[in-house]
């Protein structure tokens, strides 16, 4: 009697998890692949290949998050997925327990983690002792998952981002410092107009620094702007109050992005302090692509988890 066949063992994750702090974290080749497979999965809405089937995403989050939190517990439910929040408040984290203490214990029951932290060192040290792909879900030093999408967004609307001159106007934050390593990586101009007070001084040399927005937009086919206090700043309003008098010069408005590509669109990462860092006739007018850029944070992290969790390399 013939043996029946030994089964095939399924797919294992590698021994060393795969984190995304950083946008560097992945190759250029790795990022582009990505991309492609979050423009594959949007075109397939719902009715897609249930990747993550049985996978748990836990977001550990020290910081108020809308976007994040619910495109990725989006993104583990359209791939099959589950997922659950766990606020630092309301966490051991709150009293005292160091980070690598939480990540050893944390996921040893996960197969990945967001983590939302105030200080980038708290996630990397997290990450450093975990078990399982730990995702950077916004630190003060970057943003990647937010610049995946943004990415995402500018290849769905105006084709491959290579050589292209892309303009970050106001603040030189977390985001942006996502963005120059973006643009180092994937070839493409970025050029920075800020107060010379609020430049990152992380940033590659590689980033063309300009004094004056109409500078920094001229030619541009993306003008991008964030707000200009950071998340968890807000509550000094004497430093609230400074920085709106020195970024008043550096708002985004109907005149500055005439000054940019013709075909050129604008974005920010949301939510938008109307009237500050941008008017509301940009951020609703026929040029932005907020919303579009908002949706695509479902679509290109359910691509990243699809990379991080089941296998070595893409499973498609």
């Amino acid at each position: 009697m013939t043996p029946p066949p030994t089964p095939t063992p399924p797919a294992r994750a590698p021994a060393t998890p795969r984190h995304f702090l950083d946008f560097a974290d992945l190759s250029a080749d790795e990022a582009r692949e990505t991309l492609h497979f979050a423009a594959i999965r949007k075109k397939q809405g719902r009715i897609t290949p249930r990747l993550l089937r049985g996978r748990f995403l836990l977001m550990l989050m020290a910081r108020p998050s809308t976007r994040t939190r619910v495109s990725f517990a989006a993104a583990m439910a359209q791939g099959g997925g589950t997922s659950a929040t766990l606020d630092f408040a309301a966490s051991q984290i709150s009293r005292g327990e160091s980070p690598a203490d939480a990540a050893r214990a944390i996921s040893a029951m996960c197969d990945a983690v967001v983590i939302r932290a105030d200080d980038h060192a708290h996630a990397a040290e997290f990450a450093q002792n975990a078990q399982c792909p730990v995702i950077n879900g916004l630190t003060r030093r970057s943003h990647p998952c937010q610049v995946l999408a943004d990415l995402q967004t500018f290849i769905e609307l105006r084709g491959d981002i290579q050589g292209k001159k892309i303009a970050w106007i106001g603040d030189a934050n977390n985001v942006f410092f996502s963005w120059a390593q973006a643009a180092e990586m994937l070839d493409f101009e970025l050029a920075l107009a800020c107060p010379p007070q609020f430049k990152n001084p992380d940033a590659p040399d590689s980033v063309h620094m300009f004094d004056a927005p109409r500078d920094a937009v001229k030619n541009a086919e993306l003008v991008m702007t964030d707000v200009w206090t950071s998340m968890g700043d807000e509550d000094d309003k004497d430093e609230k109050n400074r920085r709106a008098k020195i970024f008043r010069p550096y708002r985004v408005d109907s005149k500055l992005m005439a000054q940019a590509a013709k075909r050129a669109i604008f974005m920010h990462c949301l939510p938008a302090h109307r009237g500050e860092e941008v008017t509301a006739k940009v951020l609703d007018g026929r040029q932005s692509a907020v919303w579009t850029q908002a949706e695509n944070r479902m679509h290109s992290q359910r691509a990243l988890l699809e990379f991080l969790l089941p296998r070595l390399e893409f499973p498609w």
